[in-house]
């Protein structure tokens, strides 16, 4: 770790604001056919829970569907702290493992997918349209936990990402791209985070 990092890390650690519980990442699918992608992401996990964080959930953007199966074969082989789940497009079960990896599952499709579940149990009546609530649909969603902050390299957009979830997290974007990002690039995001004052849509 060079000069730099270490100044880093002493004035994260020396803050007392709460470091972010749940911390996701937004990758594109092009960022993982760099060289060294997949190493960035086990050292990214380390630095994650290094750093405080009880949960990781990283997005992985897909436009060729045809790589989905090859990028859940890569990424089920990546090291990481803690137990992990990796998941494709079509997976809509929850894990309860701290990490877990998305391939593919866009928010307006896991949103869409809930909204159909609690139309189902309307038309059922098995439940009042007047009786459902924000928790109903949360309830319903792959990803219930949202995250307190967000990480996106190489261009500010969160790219169809946990669009229910993330709708009070902490943005962080970088133009750094993924086979350039360092714990340094981490610790910044980390920084930025503690300085802020989450309003939670106050």
């Amino acid at each position: 770790m060079g000069l730099y990092d270490r100044y880093l890390a002493l004035r994260v650690r020396r803050d007392d604001t709460p470091p972010p519980d749940h911390v996701a990442l937004i990758v594109a699918e092009r960022d993982l056919l760099e060289r060294g992608s997949y190493e960035t992401l086990e050292t990214f996990f380390r630095w994650a829970v290094e750093y405080g964080a009880e949960r990781v959930t990283v997005y992985v953007s897909v436009l060729d569907e045809a790589a989905v199966p090859t990028l859940e074969r890569s990424l089920a082989d990546v090291s990481a702290p803690r137990e992990m789940a990796v998941r494709g497009p079509d997976d809509r079960t929850r894990a309860d493992a701290p990490i877990q990896i998305s391939i593919g599952l866009g928010g307006k499709h896991e949103f869409t997918a809930a909204v159909r579940s609690l139309a189902a149990e309307v038309e059922a009546g098995e439940v009042a349209p007047e009786e459902i609530t924000e928790s109903d649909v949360e309830g319903r969603l792959v990803f219930p936990d949202a995250p307190d902050l967000v990480i996106k390299t190489g261009a500010e957009r969160l790219s169809d990402f946990m669009i229910w979830q993330s709708v009070y997290s902490e943005l962080y974007f970088t133009d750094v791209n993924w086979r350039d990002f360092r714990k340094r690039d981490y610790l910044r995001a980390i920084r930025e985070y503690k300085n802020r004052t989450r309003r939670f849509g106050r």
